[in-house]
């Protein structure tokens, strides 16, 4: 199992730092990341909203490029149906060649209506979108002129200059949620990203193996929230209130969204000390190392997980807090899992 760590720059207004500032310490914490071992950086993205979510992955990654040597960076995810899928793939090229090679694009189709409605875009072809769009990203990787005849993308004799060094490409992903989705993911051939919810490993494995390929040779990313400190009191004071809101900000659009199961449900919390006692926290990894490392241990025995992605740096957190945290995990909970 690979380690890695999610970022979205996300800097609410209650606990806000100036953009500058906050912008230096995530990437300062993505390059200790780096000299801790972990595996990926995994940028992800939402648009319009009121905390900065990062908007524009392929900018940030660029940059993460430039401070790094070794660890992969990758995007869980890019919102495909708001990408111009040939622009999308030369950024990619550009990020890959940056990077010399340490790439992944991670891709999916959406699902906040606020973010559809701004743009003008009808949320019922986010689907279709996404289907054609990483079907004409990957043929422009991969074949040196593309003539594309598509319902929202037309191209003549399109050609990527420069390639990426990866080839014939870097890895692609797509994220999914709902049943729909995962097989969606299988039957394209992508390796498959997934959030809190029933492992989509049963499924996805299933409908490769209809597909005729080979499970053995796709990767399946898991996210969870995990906060390590000293004490189990400290590991929770420290995080519960970034923790509380963070449902907050999905209940609305997940809702309106209802990808998969349970998404229409009321939270369960009404403040942030119960964060820890609900039923949400068998979510979390919160506690000190070796508390994490039992809920690790647990989560893996329940759950095919090829790469996992650790949400560590909640909005509103002091980076600084949330980079300890990081060097608990890589220091103590990672070799564990690595030596087994």
């Amino acid at each position: 199992m690979r380690f890695g760590f999610m970022e979205d720059f996300r800097n609410p207004v209650k606990w806000r730092r100036p953009f500058p500032e906050f912008y230096r310490q995530i990437l300062a914490q993505i390059a200790r990341g780096e000299e801790l071992g972990y595996d990926n950086i995994w940028l992800t993205e939402h648009h319009f909203t009121e905390d900065g979510y990062n908007p524009s992955l392929m900018t940030t990654a660029a940059a993460v490029a430039m401070r790094t040597q070794t660890i992969r960076i990758g995007t869980f995810i890019i919102v495909l149906p708001y990408q111009h899928p040939v622009l999308l793939a030369e950024e990619v090229a550009n990020v890959d060649i940056l990077s010399d090679g340490r790439f992944d694009l991670g891709v999916g189709q959406g699902y906040s209506h606020y973010e559809f409605d701004a743009l003008c875009m009808n949320r019922s072809e986010r689907g279709m979108r996404t289907r054609e769009s990483i079907s004409l990203i990957e043929r422009l990787f991969k074949e040196d002129s593309v003539t594309f005849d598509g319902k929202f993308t037309k191209v003549k004799e399109a050609r990527l200059s420069p390639t990426p060094v990866q080839q014939p490409a870097p890895p692609i992903w797509i994220g999914a949620r709902g049943p729909k989705a995962i097989t969606r993911a299988a039957e394209m051939g992508y390796h498959l990203m997934a959030t809190i919810g029933p492992d989509p490993a049963p499924l996805y494995m299933e409908k490769l193996e209809q597909s005729g390929r080979d499970p053995s040779k796709f990767n399946i990313a898991q996210l969870r929230m995990v906060y390590c400190a000293d004490s189990e009191d400290q590991a929770g004071e420290e995080s519960q209130e970034q923790l509380f809101d963070m449902p907050e900000f999905d209940q609305d659009i997940l809702s309106e969204a209802a990808d998969a199961e349970g998404d229409d449900k009321p939270l369960p919390v009404t403040k942030p000390e119960d964060m820890r006692h609900s039923v949400l926290a068998e979510h979390f990894m919160i506690g000190t190392p070796q508390q994490v490392a039992e809920k690790l241990d647990k989560f893996q025995q329940e759950f095919r997980c090829t790469d996992f992605i650790m949400n560590t740096q909640f909005p509103g957190i002091d980076p600084a807090r949330a980079t300890r945290s990081m060097e608990l995990f890589a220091e103590q909970v990672m070799p564990q899992f690595r030596d087994a």
